[in-house]
């Protein structure tokens, strides 16, 4: 018999009564014929328990959580206080019905109702005498049933066995008691008071440590001497475990003094730590951690470091949190490569091979890193470049780190940067919580085994800011060559040298970089490719690589260099490769199902077959349209994904001289058409324009695809010269196309992206090209292939500008304005 555990309705324990709670005297026999004399009510609201049973004379406290419950207790209360309690065969069971209640139970009584300071509502009940259910009559609002009673069969008053079993019982009871630690000694009083054998039967079947179907065959046993038999088997089993566990106790305090208990217990640990984790104890684990730092290359203060932070682990109780901590702390300690370096490889033409061999094009990027390598071996001691090497995606910036790794003979590593928005995760946490981890710097340095691997950040301008931190500014001290020798790690408390790290940075936007940080980098401009160049990769790499990752051989499929350009004009329009690649794995994936379905098919690609399996070519919208329509220029403009050209178109419509701009145009290029018309009007005379003709007409500027979001300081040109040709009804020169940006003035400015406007322009077939006068030097660092078939007009006002763009002649059928 253990400590009474009533249990709620709702699987909720109730603690003791309070010191003030009102005490419920013990039954008597006089009690217990009173009760047995009550007759029953035909019907009684049922009041089912989940985890425990009642039994007639206990009195139990109960807790109602669940709805139906509080709504029978509070109209009960206001009646009869008489209610029928049957236990649940599943306390799972939110709603019970007949089949999930035994049908035995007890009547029992509400002795009193307490409003709990959780919402919930607990009742004191007593039980009366037993019954079973007939029929359930209502569900709703909670169970009422039909019931009949079941009277107990007592003995005869002269059977000496029963008495021998209730005397057996007080016995047993009071020995159990008194060797339980967990029941007060006052329980014995209550037994010893108990007039009532019916009662004591109860009262100790119902504080025992039973299930609920042990206890339900206890109540269901109508005889009162083969109730009292089961009860006294059950205290017999209870009694010997109490023994059993009792000894054990006593004799492990009588064997073992202080120091055994600790010996014990931590051959214990040792057992337990062997059986879970693979056979090393605590002890054990910190003598390897010793082992291991004795082969570590640290300097003075590391070691100390060190040294300090293995002897606080040893200090610390395994069982704590923070134990497993300082494991983590001290295992990363031992697996960064303190001081351990890769050879640099200074074969300077085995570099340029390995550049060469995998990237085609790309010049000013592998000039550089040879000129590092170079001073590299010059010196044999420098503190490594941050390069940043920016230019539109799928020109190959990442895959170039992986190059440079090679030809160093470095480690490579790649960081991925986008979206990062947590300062934590490049200085890493704090190690006083748990969880916390080093920043993504220390972590892949310990994967890379060396201190000075190749670093690529990956998509450093896609760096983001949130609530936990700026990691763009924690870059700073990484990237800075003056700081990065001392980069303090959150973790890992001390400063790790990261001055021989190659840090390589990708981007596709400068604009977006923080001032301090891109001040770190040395900028390489990554530029797109020519039509040729991207003939010579898709040759040389994106075939091969295809081939094999769809399984073909490098014979399955031949495609020759004018199919190859047939699929770079008509089915892609960027500055990488990325595109073209996609394309091309559908070429390859057409000879795959064909060798798999095992039909014919030509291996050398023919125009045919890339009209056959790319359908018609979709991308001529960058091609030059040569137009005999006064107002339409084509202009150069840069893009995220490399060089493009635009149509610029002006019309004159009857009106009083209203300007509209559309487009999706920006601030920027509505600002250029303004300055455009107002440089025109202020010009007329000398353009040839009758100035009436401004309050006449209304001018609309149209850039075509509006869906597209244009801006940019480089359309002034072009706007200029479509309005003047519009109003002088002169046509622009064939196959001409223009980029710059202009003054009220009329002064020409010069403008960005060069490289990647030219490559639109090869691109689209133009012939002439209208720049800047102090775009010269741009066009003078483009190696001259790229120029081939071009000519270039470099102008310094917009005279010489409408003077080279318009021709002599007005266009057919021109408006008399």
């Amino acid at each position: 018999m253990g400590k009474s555990n009533f249990l709620s309705l709702d699987s909720l324990s109730l603690q003791d009564f309070d010191e003030n709670s009102e005490l419920i005297p013990l039954m008597t026999p006089e009690d217990e014929e009173l009760i047995n004399s009550e007759e029953l009510p035909e019907s009684l609201p049922i009041l089912p328990l989940r985890n425990t049973v009642l039994f007639p004379g206990v009195v139990i406290p109960i807790t109602a959580g669940r709805d139906t419950s509080i709504k029978l207790i509070n109209d009960a209360n206001k009646g009869s206080k008489v209610i029928g309690v049957v236990a649940q065969k599943d306390e799972t069971v939110e709603n019970p019905g007949l089949k999930d209640i035994y049908k035995v139970g007890t009547v029992a009584r509400i002795l009193k109702v307490l409003k709990m300071p959780d919402g919930n509502t607990t009742i004191i009940i007593q039980g009366k005498k037993r019954f079973e259910i007939n029929e359930i009559v209502s569900q709703k609002p909670y169970l009422n049933a039909t019931i009949s009673d079941l009277p107990e069969q007592k003995p005869d008053s002269g059977n000496d066995e029963f008495k021998a079993i209730i005397d057996s019982i007080k016995d047993l009871s009071l020995e159990i008691i008194k060797q339980s630690p967990n029941i007060p000694s006052e329980a014995s009083f209550a037994i010893k008071n108990i007039e009532s054998n019916s009662f004591l039967i109860n009262f100790v079947s119902s504080n025992m440590n039973l299930k609920v179907n042990e206890k339900q065959e206890l109540l269901e046993t109508s005889h009162l001497q083969d109730r009292a038999l089961s009860t006294l088997k059950f205290m017999n089993i209870e009694f010997q475990k109490l023994e059993l566990k009792n000894d054990i106790q006593s004799k492990v305090q009588s064997d073992m003094n202080q120091q055994q208990r600790e010996y014990f217990l931590q051959q214990q640990m040792k057992m337990i730590q062997e059986e879970l984790g693979g056979g090393v104890s605590y002890g054990e684990e910190i003598e390897e951690m010793r082992t291991r730092a004795k082969d570590k290359k640290w300097d003075e203060s590391v070691k100390e470091h060190f040294d300090k932070e293995i002897a606080k682990m040893q200090r610390m109780n395994p069982q704590v949190a923070e134990y497993s901590i300082q494991r983590n702390y001290l295992d990363l300690f031992l697996e960064l490569p303190w001081n351990e370096f890769s050879e640099d490889q200074f074969d300077l033409k085995r570099a340029m091979k390995i550049l060469d061999r995998d990237h085609y094009g790309l010049d000013d990027v592998k000039k550089r890193i040879i000129e590092y390598l170079a001073v590299l071996k010059l010196r044999n001691d420098m503190k490594s470049p941050i390069l940043c090497l920016y230019g539109p995606p799928g020109v190959g910036k990442t895959s170039l780190g992986k190059s440079i790794a090679e030809a160093l003979g470095r480690e490579y590593v790649r960081i991925s940067l986008g979206g990062l928005r947590d300062e934590a995760e490049i200085r890493g946490h704090r190690k006083t919580y748990i969880g916390a981890m080093p920043g993504r710097i220390i972590q892949s340095l310990k994967k890379a085994g060396t201190s000075n691997p190749v670093f690529v950040l990956d998509e450093i301008d896609k760096l983001s800011s949130g609530h936990q931190g700026d990691p763009s500014s924690a870059m700073l001290e990484v990237l800075d060559p003056e700081q990065n020798s001392e980069f303090y790690d959150n973790f890992l408390e001390m400063g790790y040298d990261l001055s021989k790290v190659m840090f390589i940075a990708t981007s596709n936007s400068l604009n977006t970089i923080q001032p301090a940080l891109l001040d770190r980098m040395e900028i390489i401009n990554v530029s797109g490719y020519t039509i040729e160049e991207k003939v010579e990769i898709a040759k040389r790499h994106l075939l091969p690589k295809q081939l094999e990752e769809h399984g073909l051989d490098q014979s399955a499929l031949k495609i020759g260099k004018a199919q190859l350009e047939k699929i770079v004009e008509g089915y892609t329009r960027e500055s990488g490769v990325r595109g073209l690649e996609k394309q091309i794995a559908k070429m390859v994936r057409y000879a795959a199902k064909h060798i798999a379905m095992e039909e014919d098919y030509d291996i050398k690609v023919t125009k045919d077959t890339v009209l056959e399996v790319l359908k018609a070519p979709r991308l001529e919208r960058d091609k030059y349209e040569n137009n005999d329509v006064a107002g339409v220029v084509t202009g150069l403009a840069w893009t995220r994904v490399g060089g493009d050209i635009l149509f610029i178109e002006s019309i004159l419509s009857k009106g009083k001289g209203s300007l509209t701009i559309t487009g999706n145009l920006g601030t920027v290029m509505k600002e250029s058409a303004t300055i455009a018309m107002e440089f025109i009007k202020s010009n007329a005379e000398n353009l040839g324009i009758n100035p009436e003709v401004f309050g006449k007409y209304n001018v609309h500027i149209h850039v075509p695809e509006g869906a597209t979001p244009k801006d940019g300081p480089s359309a002034g040109v072009t706007m200029l010269t479509s309005l003047v040709s519009l109003f002088t009804q002169r046509k622009v020169k064939r196959s001409l196309a223009m980029t710059g940006e202009i003054t009220l003035r009329g002064k020409v400015l010069p403008v960005g992206g060069i490289k990647e406007k030219i490559l639109a322009a090869k691109r689209a077939r133009i012939k002439e090209i209208l720049l800047c006068e102090d775009n010269r030097r741009d066009i003078e660092e483009i190696k001259p292939e790229y120029l081939k078939g071009l000519k270039f007009h470099f102008v310094k006002d917009m005279t010489e500008v409408l003077e080279i763009a318009l021709t002599k002649q007005k266009v057919k059928n021109a408006k008399t304005l």
